[in-house]
């Protein structure tokens, strides 16, 4: 098991897919972190990795005990396949990760916040941060040290 220190970078980009799923390794890499006490403001199990848990059918503890056994990336998706409670197929869930790769925010609470983010990051200008995924990338790249 690699642990990365999520006080010194970002996690993997929400976008990065393992056996298909976006968010995965990003949860996964934030599951290490956590375990390792190097989690720094990221959390496992938040919103948009209980996303991916309610939709895989999978439970965050017990992925969290596997990930404290040392499995890897490739063992631990073959973990998650076996022990699905909902088993998604293969086009399932390639279209719930093209769904999560383009959904944005929808409610007034959450444009509210994402307003107040690009702001802060002086990107209140820029068109292009659309998705959740846009906006968990900005703030990851601007978190440590790039340019909005």
């Amino acid at each position: 098991m690699s642990t990365i220190d999520l006080t010194q970078r970002p996690p993997r980009s929400p976008r990065v897919r393992l056996g298909g799923y976006v968010i995965l390794p990003r949860l996964i890499d934030k599951c290490r972190a956590t375990i390792a006490g190097q989690n720094g403001e990221y959390h496992y199990d938040c919103p948009i990795d209980q996303r991916f848990f309610y939709f895989a059918g999978i439970d965050p503890v017990e992925l969290k005990a596997q990930v404290e056994n040392g499995l890897g990336d490739r063992e631990l998706l073959a973990w998650i396949t076996e022990n699905s409670k909902n088993k998604p197929e293969e086009w399932e869930v390639a279209n719930w990760s093209h769904y999560r790769e383009t959904v944005a925010p929808g409610d007034n609470e959450s444009r509210e916040f994402v307003n107040e983010m690009m702001t802060t990051n002086g990107a209140a200008e820029r068109e292009d941060i659309q998705s959740w995924f846009d906006v968990l990338d900005l703030d990851d790249h601007t978190t440590f040290g790039g340019n909005a």
